[in-house]
């Protein structure tokens, strides 16, 4: 009988391992199944609570379908983002925001690809009408007559000079003249003689040879007169002693002014030393420095234009006559020479003004002011005013040119015709920062 219980017992009591073996298995994957609803349903949460910040935002970016209700930014401003710089966004103003940022609007217009260059410059004379005036005789100025800056004619005395060079030169003149008389009448005599037989022939070529030299040097003499400043007329004139002068008035060569003068009376001068400098300021030199960069818009025929900063509404327009092959190696600049026509005088030697220069294709593009322009980051852009309401501006990126003048060439994003905010744009892009940022 024990042997019988014993084995029923083994046998009820076998299979109870296992029962609990499956118990805690089950308890396991119910743990895991509850830990993983909770940490979805935290992420869940965690999104929408962090969507529920952003919408606080009004934003209605530009095509974006999940545009939320927008907030009124500082001024009456409404901004409008989708959470990236890169969006681009409207801004909606109030009409007393609008006034009070005085923001306006001007049409987008074209214009002919045309840019600037303009570089300092200075006025000089024209290097190539400026006449030195030398001293011919060297002795004692007795008088000077021109002063500095003066004008004078053609022929108008500048100066007077006692010259004692000047003396020995007209009697030497006078003894060569006087000798030459002389071999003249002698040549006559000799002629006579030979025809009737009293002179030979070699005694006739003897003083035909002596008289042709003479002639020679009284040539020279009367050559060297002309030489020291004397005038045809004064050497005609020149028959005798009581006929010689000993001082020779230097005149001006021609029409101009007197920009040099290194003379004063009493000063002692050599010959062909320089008295004066007269030059014709009807035309004048304006002398640039052209950057490295312009080169290749510049060049010789170009027209310019030259401007006196003391005198604004003073232009005056000449032609770029030479450009220096050479390049200051200190400042990177070639010097270019510009010659303007200067009859009513406003352009002084020595005076600053402004060179500038036209350069382009003159190909039709599309044009903005610059200050229509804001960055923000790599971007450019420019507020358009949205058709029919003046209070709604739309941001729009623009791919833009080189700078032409005070305006900026677009390339797109914008087109002819078009309305573009200039004044009060940095105050609509402060709006659009301030709507991405979320403030």
């Amino acid at each position: 009988m024990s042997y019988e219980r014993d084995d029923d017992m083994t046998e009820h009591e076998a299979p109870r391992p296992k029962r609990q073996w499956r118990r805690h298995l089950g308890r396991a994957l119910l743990a895991v199944t509850l830990i993983t609803v909770g940490l979805v349903a935290g992420a869940i949460w965690s999104e929408r609570r962090a969507s529920h910040r952003t919408a606080g935002v009004s934003s209605r970016g530009v095509g974006s379908p999940d545009a939320t209700p927008r907030m009124a930014g500082p001024g009456g401003g409404n901004g409008a983002a989708r959470g990236t710089t890169d969006e681009a966004v409207e801004v909606t103003l109030t009409p007393e925001a609008v006034e009070r940022a005085s923001i306006k609007a001007v049409v987008v217009r074209s214009g002919p690809a045309m840019s600037t260059v303009t570089v300092p410059a200075t006025v000089t004379s024209n290097a190539y009408r400026d006449t030195k005036v030398n001293s011919l005789v060297g002795g004692v100025v007795r008088v000077v007559s021109a002063e500095l800056g003066s004008a004078v004619t053609r022929g108008q005395p500048l100066a007077v000079i006692f010259s004692a060079e000047l003396a020995e030169a007209q009697m030497k003149y006078l003894s060569m003249q006087a000798m030459l008389q002389a071999d003249h009448q002698k040549l006559e005599r000799t002629e006579k003689l030979a025809t009737l037989g009293a002179a030979s022939r070699q005694e006739l070529e003897e003083v035909a040879a002596i008289h042709t030299g003479h002639e020679t040097e009284v040539a020279a003499a009367r050559q060297r007169l002309l030489l020291l400043g004397l005038s045809p007329a004064d050497i005609s004139g020149l028959t005798d002693a009581s006929h010689v002068v000993s001082e020779v008035t230097v005149p001006a060569p021609t029409d101009g002014v007197v920009i040099a003068r290194t003379v004063n009376p009493g000063q002692v001068v050599g010959a062909a030393q320089e008295l004066f400098t007269v030059t014709d300021l009807s035309t004048v030199w304006v002398i640039g420095d052209l950057y490295e960069k312009d080169f290749a818009n510049v060049r010789v025929g170009s027209a310019a234009v030259v401007t006196i900063p003391a005198a604004a509404s003073t232009v005056l327009h000449g032609r770029v006559a030479y450009i220096d092959p050479r390049v200051d190696p200190a400042t990177r600049t070639a010097k270019v020479r510009v010659e303007v026509p200067n009859r009513s005088m406003e352009l002084r030697l020595g005076m600053y003004v402004d060179l500038a220069f036209q350069t382009g294709s003159g190909e039709r593009v599309t044009l903005v002011p610059r200050d229509a322009v804001q960055s923000i980051g790599d971007r450019s852009v420019v507020y358009v005013p949205v058709e029919g309401d003046d209070t709604r501006f739309t941001e729009r990126p623009v791919k833009l040119g080189p700078v032409l003048g005070d305006s900026i060439q677009v390339l797109a994003g914008l087109k002819p015709g078009e309305r573009v905010v200039t004044a009060g744009s940095f105050f609509l892009r402060a709006e659009a920062g301030r709507s991405r940022s979320g403030g």
